[in-house]
């Protein structure tokens, strides 16, 4: 239930705050005074799309908030904890922001959200009807919708399986339209991996290998030079030739028997000589490191350098090929595997989609049957109340007959189409709503179908923008009494002109326009006692200080009580 309102910048109305409460609220105000930008307001709270241009002129931003009381354990506040938002006592706090750059801003308990969570979090809360609602109320959807909700609980558990069981049915089916439409494809692909996979497995190629082979071919090509130095480095080292007494370890031996045969004399040159002694040690090692690198190097480079220089050739075809390195290609080794065992495995895949989509379809059809029996059912119960209320609205000899039909294909919501009939008159045809029905029975039909489903379907809050429209007298006065009976199980919210209605308002509240110059702003005022009579009078024959028509809206108030209980 909404408690109340309150309006900044937003069309006409400056300032204005909405104490709503239970029951029935009925909100007047003359022509161009902004009732329309409530409506807007509350539009705007539930998260409809907003425009700049629904700013009061010169203001920055409008701001909209509501304040709620709703079930602390029920599934608006579980939305609302879930969207990080905060309740006091089971009072929730709605906000909308509009700046004049178009920018919006949604606030739910305290925390900002994405619009769509007011959205979400509106549908739960509020119904509204507008003009628009009887044209919606011409199509096979609302009239389904309209059905589904007076079943409630006895079709939406059905409705919900057969739903579950639809996507599924569809989801399955189009992988495997998918699958058999690209066997042939995923075939060839196969064929493509497994020679791949044959070619990359027969090659064996090892992660880093041809780094390695790269440094292998780099000392073939130089193995001569390679050979020339590392001899002349021994030579020099320790040679061989016993008439050459000038390589390194000779000199390091002759210069330590030099210091030895003087160290006697001065001990500092012990120390030297040793250290001399240790550098033929390690010189004498190099010397051996050489001879074995040379020994090492094969004598056959050339036969070996080819062998490395084809391996280098057959791993760059595999790198190029399902690269574009080696390390890449050993990876693709892998992955393609995968990919050729879910390949492989298309067949038995088609298979258990096909038994799937059959069990599937054998369920649809099942719960669609049950859904169609549902519905037949509750569309008779639905034609016989619905015209009952047309009878209370001023329309005696009114039918309404809901028709559920066969329809070819299967959708999400079943294999019906529903249809609402209204035969207006006693031997007329009944005949769609969208084809012959006025604005007038249009409202009459919408609100006597909410006043139906409310039974069945209870919603916290009912929005009626203007439902009169196009009618009066008797037809006004029945629409009020019908407004405040569903006020006893719902919150009713009336946009009116008509006297008829807002006399059966329990809340009465006005929309006042003033003017300063150039600059009309609006509020928003609670009626007692004489104000109200004055604001009936003035819906009633224009001015609001009449003699008689003050008598007159004191009598319709006193009527619509005694009529209400």
């Amino acid at each position: 239930m909404i408690e109340e309102i309150s309006i900044s910048n937003l069309g006409v109305i400056g300032e204005a705050r909405l104490p709503l409460g239970p029951g029935f609220t009925a909100l007047t105000g003359e022509t161009g005074a902004g009732k329309t930008m409530v409506v807007t307001a509350l539009g705007l709270l539930l998260g409809e799309r907003s425009d700049s241009s629904v700013l009061r002129q010169d203001a920055g931003s409008a701001v909209v908030e509501g304040h709620w009381q709703i079930d602390p354990s029920g599934a608006v506040a579980d939305r609302v904890r879930d969207a990080g938002g905060d309740m006091d006592d089971g009072e929730l706090i709605l906000g909308r922001s509009i700046s004049r750059e178009g920018r919006s801003r949604a606030i739910v308990g305290g925390r900002t959200t994405p619009v769509s969570v007011l959205n979400e979090i509106g549908q739960q809360l509020v119904v509204v009807h507008g003009q628009s609602d009887q044209v919606r109320l011409r199509s096979a959807t609302a009239q389904r919708e309209a059905l589904d909700r007076f079943a409630g609980s006895e079709i939406s558990t059905v409705l919900g399986d057969y739903q579950d069981t639809y996507r599924r049915w569809q989801g399955n089916q189009g992988e495997l339209d998918i699958l058999v439409a690209e066997r042939d494809r995923r075939s060839r692909e196969a064929a493509d991996l497994r020679l791949a996979m044959t070619e990359i497995e027969e090659a064996a190629p090892r992660r880093g290998e041809d780094a390695e082979l790269s440094e292998r071919a780099e000392r073939l090509t130089n193995l001569e030079d390679l050979r020339l130095a590392a001899a002349q480095a021994h030579e020099l080292i320790s040679s061989d030739n016993a008439d050459e007494a000038r390589d390194a370890l000779a000199l390091l031996e002759t210069a330590r028997r030099q210091l030895e045969r003087v160290s006697e004399h001065d001990q500092a040159l012990v120390g030297i000589g040793e250290a001399i002694a240790n550098a033929s040690f390690i010189v004498s090692d190099l010397a051996v490191q050489l001879a074995s690198y040379l020994s090492g190097l094969d004598a056959d480079g050339a036969r070996e350098l080819a062998a490395v220089q084809e391996r280098r050739a057959e791993l760059a075809v595999i790198a190029r090929k399902y690269g574009p390195s080696l390390d890449e290609a050993i990876d693709y080794l892998d992955s393609g595997s995968a990919r050729l065992l879910e390949l492989d495995n298309d067949s038995d895949r088609i298979d258990s989609l096909r038994a799937e989509v059959e069990a599937d379809r054998a369920r649809v059809i099942d719960l669609a049957g049950r859904l169609s029996d549902v519905r037949r059912g509750y569309a008779i119960r639905l034609s016989e109340r619905v015209t009952n209320e047309l009878k209370a609205l001023a329309m005696q000899d009114a039918r309404i007959l809901v028709e559920v039909t066969d329809r070819q294909e299967y959708s999400l919501s079943g294999k019906d189409a529903v249809s609402i009939l209204l035969a207006p008159h006693s031997g007329a045809e009944p005949r769609p709503l969208g084809r012959g029905a006025s604005g007038g029975e249009l409202s009459r039909v919408m609100l006597a179908i909410e006043v139906v489903i409310a039974g069945s379907d209870p919603v916290p809050t009912f929005i009626f923008d203007e439902v009169d429209a196009g009618v009066g007298g008797a037809s006004a006065i029945e629409i009020g009494r019908r407004l405040a009976r569903l006020s006893r199980t719902a919150q009713v919210i009336v946009v009116t002109h008509l006297a008829q209605v807002a006399a059966f308002a329990t809340n009465h509240l006005r929309v006042v326009k003033d003017s300063d110059g150039n600059v009309t702003a609006s509020s928003v005022q609670q009626l007692h006692g004489d104000e109200r009579i004055q604001e009936m009078a003035r819906l009633l024959s224009g001015l609001s200080d009449s003699e008689s028509g003050l008598a007159h809206a004191r009598e319709l108030i006193d009527t619509a009580r005694a009529l209400d209980n």
